[in-house]
């Protein structure tokens, strides 16, 4: 997705250089955005993107860190609004399933350590943003954030998943609570759920074959999602820095319905 509206301006991406999250960093860059990316296991992707950014004129770098710790979660978006000179638009992707574990087999430590992973992580880079987003909103008229939930924090997910749901059910809420707190600052907040993606190490780890292709068979496209169709609607979302779409949540779920 291309779009002019967003010709220089400047975004973070937590986990931007794996499945979903590259796919993010990609498309914000066709749209004219300067990235900087965080990564955590994928540094060689990330330089690829930097490499593919410098062949369309744009500017992109990216660092390691852990957002499960919250220095990290500072440091990288202050390394981030150093490299870019500001920020008009956040997208919080990093989260992961972990395991599957029903309520029983999940003790106290294993529901820390998702919602660390998939809250905690997204609140505190976006904590750290927020102020150079309501900066840039004064200047440029306005700023996103764009938070990556999931059909499971919609509907919950399948066995064994209640944990994750749980944290990205959190992430939906925040975004509502959010956009009524930043709102008035300039700043919108909007979220995306996006289904069974294909072709992405969540679900080549998490979700088995049986199970892929019972979801699947149950959408009206005949299809999964992959990850440009939901990184297509995270564009979107940012692109409406000054508009008038905010605390809304967009589902990528070819057709998926909710119980």
């Amino acid at each position: 997705m291309k779009s002019s509206r967003l010709s220089g301006k400047r975004a973070l991406v937590t986990a931007g250089a794996q499945g979903i999250g590259a796919a993010i960093s990609r498309h914000l860059l066709a749209a004219g955005c300067d990235v900087f990316i965080h990564y955590h296991s994928s540094a060689s992707t990330a330089k690829t993107i930097a490499a593919e950014a410098a062949v369309m004129g744009r500017r992109c770098a990216s660092t390691s860190a852990d957002l499960t710790k919250a220095a990290d979660c500072e440091r990288f978006v202050a390394e981030g609004v150093k490299f870019l000179g500001g920020l008009d638009v956040l997208v919080n992707n990093a989260g992961s399933i972990i395991a599957r574990k029903t309520l029983a087999e999940a003790d106290e430590s294993f529901w820390m350590d998702v919602m660390a992973l998939n809250f905690d992580s997204l609140r505190r880079v976006t904590k750290a943003a927020a102020p150079h987003l309501i900066a840039s909103a004064k200047t440029a008229g306005g700023a996103s954030i764009v938070n990556i939930s999931s059909v499971a924090g919609r509907k919950g997910g399948h066995p064994g998943s209640l944990p994750y749901s749980t944290s990205k059910g959190a992430v939906l809420t925040f975004t509502r609570s959010l956009a009524n707190e930043l709102g008035p600052h300039g700043v919108r907040v909007n979220a995306v759920a996006p289904g069974f993606v294909q072709g992405t190490n969540f679900h080549a780890t998490h979700t088995t074959p049986d199970s892929a292709k019972l979801t699947i068979a149950g959408l009206p496209l005949g299809r999964a999602r992959n990850p440009d169709d939901i990184a297509r609607g995270a564009v979107y979302l940012a692109a409406e820095f000054d508009g008038f779409i905010t605390g809304a949540t967009l589902d990528i779920n070819g057709g998926q319905y909710y119980c």
